[in-house]
């Protein structure tokens, strides 16, 4: 299959506040994943998954090795490109939900697109967000705001948002863990539809076995080093 993300040698580290002290999170990190394939990384809190996440997303930058994503490398992007990168190529799913309280959850799932790098405006991008929160499930709670919905509703909503753009690439990071079991059970099965009915290519950063392994590929982050678990 046709490889879609790729990561060589990827390095980090960071310096002390006062600078005298370097902090090595991993080194020599390598990475390949098929396009629309998916794949969890685990291990330890504090070993560098969501480090990882965040290179691959630009959010950070790495202090050597190289990222490829669909044939481009994000090393050389200039500060707008890894902006228009982050928000028309990656969608992104933290944790917590992020969304915001004054608007309904309609308007949340219209955010990314409202940037400024993409075409959706107006009455298309209306109804694409509507749609989004139809296949996520949540038609009914277009017109409510956060605090009106539920935790699991609320990370659904962050689904939809993460998808307004189409991205290619979905990252989620720990996506499940405020939630309750049940909710994260309905919230993988949500993400592996996903990834199988829009090709999209899935990572996840996640603490849970039995999560990992509904991934097509599982890969363990440890003590500096990234190494796939072989079944």
């Amino acid at each position: 299959m046709e490889t879609f993300l790729k990561v060589i040698n990827l390095s980090k580290s960071y310096h002390s506040p006062d600078g005298e002290e370097k902090v090595d999170v991993f080194s020599d990190v390598n990475l390949e994943i098929s396009r629309g394939s998916s794949a969890a990384i685990v291990g330890p809190s504090g070993s560098g998954k969501s480090t990882l996440l965040n290179l691959i997303g630009t959010l950070d930058k790495p202090n050597s090795g190289e990222i490829y994503v669909d044939g481009r490398t994000t090393g050389n992007f200039s500060a707008n490109e890894a902006s228009k990168f982050r928000n028309q190529s990656v969608g992104f799913i933290f944790q917590s939900h992020h969304l915001l309280p004054q608007c309904t959850v309609t308007e949340n799932v219209m955010v990314p697109a409202l940037a400024g790098f993409g075409n959706l405006k107006g009455k298309e991008l209306h109804q694409r967000a509507e749609e989004l929160l139809e296949k996520v499930g949540l038609s009914h709670r277009m017109n409510h705001r956060p605090s009106e919905i539920s935790g699991g509703e609320k990370q659904r909503v962050a689904v939809a948002r993460a998808l307004i753009n189409q991205p290619d690439l979905l990252l989620a990071d720990e996506p499940t863990g405020a939630l309750d079991k049940s909710n994260s059970k309905k919230l993988i099965k949500l993400l592996v539809e996903l990834n199988q009915a829009l090709a999209l290519t899935l990572l996840m950063v996640t603490h849970s076995q039995e999560i990992s392994k509904q991934m097509k590929a599982t890969y363990l982050m440890d003590e500096g080093k990234l190494t796939e678990f072989k079944t």
